[in-house]
């Protein structure tokens, strides 16, 4: 089974950020965005170098559970493993789009965003979820952070106390016939003809991490890659994969030991795992 240490291992020795050129040739891909989610699901199958898309495909099959669609999360979830979202922005320190979905701590099968074939495409009940957050220009990766909902966005109910207080102020207007959907809510019937409905659709947003960890390390910024992993989930991994990772001896090439504010008390720390690596130009 792969895992983020294995991906990370797979994107340093690979270390070639000019995806859309990559993929271009391979698959005629023409939109970065995709060839960011190509790029982080053959880091994670240990296909980057792989030519042949049969072989990928079946590289494919035998790790992943679910490759997403553009309306659901998540993106990618791995065969007993965590799950994974890939956003895209062109501005190092843009706020990421998260539409109608608000901000995971983790994944649940039970949740209202998750279609039934993800529910059932292994036997899962809740998985860890890692955002993967390309800083892209039109042609190339400029760099990439990995970091684990956990220790990125707050518990459920946090934003499900938002979602419901909005549903219930709308459903206290006079004469208003409120229906509960999975987005934030519809009211029908809004004209005296009763032909126009109203959609309520949330349009969530969150700060991008390379803005929210910037006061973990001042070179931060300079990595080509950096993931945040927490140190109990860094130290559950098997032992190849961190004897593996920690085997990297690239001089621009750091794991270390830091504490991150907990996304649900800022007044609690968690220590975490945070890698780095920025990329040697004499490689490209």
């Amino acid at each position: 089974m792969t895992n983020i240490l294995e991906a990370i291992c797979n994107i340093v020795e690979n270390n070639n950020y000019n995806i859309l050129s990559v993929y271009q040739g391979r698959n005629r891909i023409n939109s970065i965005g995709y060839a960011l989610e190509r790029f982080i699901k053959d880091a994670f199958a240990n296909s980057l170098k792989e030519d042949i898309e049969a072989t990928r495909l079946e590289k494919y099959e035998e790790i992943f559970s679910w490759l997403g669609n553009q309306n659901n999360p998540p993106d990618i979830m791995i065969k007993g493993g965590d799950a994974i979202e890939v956003k895209k922005t062109q501005g190092q320190k843009s706020n990421l789009a998260l539409n109608s979905s608000y901000p995971k701590s983790n994944i649940r099968s039970d949740s209202t965003m998750i279609i039934k074939e993800c529910r059932t495409c292994e036997d899962w009940i809740e998985k860890d979820i890692i955002y993967c957050i390309g800083h892209t220009d039109d042609k190339l990766l400029k760099s990439l952070w990995m970091v684990y909902g956990n220790i990125y966005a707050a518990s459920h109910k946090t934003y499900q106390i938002i979602k419901r207080k909005i549903s219930d102020g709308i459903n206290e207007i006079p004469n208003v016939e409120f229906n509960v959907t999975k987005e934030l809510g519809r009211v029908n019937r809004v004209d005296p003809l009763g032909i126009t409905n109203l959609r309520i659709r949330g349009m969530w947003q969150i700060q991008n991490p390379r803005v929210v960890f910037d006061y973990l390390n001042n070179n931060i910024l300079d990595s080509s890659l950096v993931a945040i992993i927490p140190t109990e989930k860094y130290s559950s991994f098997p032992i190849d994969s961190i004897s593996r990772i920690e085997y990297i001896k690239d001089k621009g090439f750091s794991i270390d030991d830091v504490k991150v504010k907990n996304p649900n008390n800022p007044a609690k720390l968690i220590d975490c795992k945070l890698i780095m690596y920025k990329q040697n130009d004499k490689k490209k």
